[in-house]
């Protein structure tokens, strides 16, 4: 599953299957973040591993400045016609997160809706917290979300099938050498097309661990986009507030 993610996030199955991240859990993690980050309008907003730029549009609705990268040209085209078409100025731009580096200094940089744990090494996936650091004002904020591991080892379903505009889409399902892997089939007039997804799972401690090691002060953490306290057994999530 080597790099599986540039074949599936070029594929415009990917927003077809996962049509039901609407905007609606978007808001509610922007809104979290809005009530967490003390902000003001114009403030620099650095959007790690953007995908279709859900999150990005709403910080530029709100009169943020932001800029945006992603490694998929599927979806950074999808985020760069959504803000033409809502007429906003956001910088997208190509880019894979293990080689990022910007001259300009952010007041904010998020990591949402588990862009992360996609590389086989700790070193390559825990590279994003030393590359937020190093792109950040003095006292900016840093914003990380990721899956819960043992709410996941918990709740995992191991199959599901759904019909989504014509197409089956069978998702297959396993915890692997302490990663989520995930096989994806897509059948439609008689053609069979398979992708996959593959994600490391980490313990609240690992996470917390390597974003001090690399200078941030943890100021909050959550469990849900609503704010809810974090549990290790029963958050969905696990969410970082942290401060360079």
């Amino acid at each position: 599953m080597a790099e599986w993610y540039k074949e599936w996030f070029a594929s415009e199955d990917y927003l077809s299957l996962y049509y039901r991240r609407n905007d609606d859990d978007a808001r509610r993690l922007y809104s979290l973040i809005k009530a967490q980050v003390p902000t003001q309008h114009g403030d620099s907003i650095l959007d790690i591993c953007c995908g279709a730029g859900r999150h990005s549009l709403l910080f530029a609705e709100e009169g943020y400045c932001v800029t945006g990268f992603d490694l998929s040209e599927t979806l950074l085209g999808i985020a760069k016609s959504k803000a033409e078409e809502n007429k906003l100025d956001i910088n997208f731009f190509k880019c894979d997160v293990r080689h990022f580096s910007v001259k300009k200094k952010f007041k904010i940089a998020v990591s949402l809706f588990t862009s992360f744990g996609y590389f086989n090494s700790d070193s390559e996936n825990f590279g994003i917290f030393n590359s937020a650091y190093a792109a950040l004002k003095k006292e900016g904020w840093f914003v990380f979300d990721f899956l819960n591991k043992t709410w996941v080892e918990n709740n995992l379903n191991p199959l599901t099938v759904e019909s989504i505009n014509d197409k089956v889409y069978t998702q297959k399902r396993q915890i692997k050498n302490g990663r989520v892997e995930k096989k994806i089939i897509i059948e439609s007039d008689g053609k069979k097309e398979e992708f996959a997804e593959s994600v490391r799972l980490y313990k609240s401690e690992e996470l917390s661990g390597n974003i001090k090691a690399s200078g941030f002060r943890i100021v909050k953490q959550f469990g849900d986009y609503l704010g809810g306290g974090y549990d290790p057994a029963q958050s969905p999530r696990i969410i970082y507030f942290a401060q360079k």
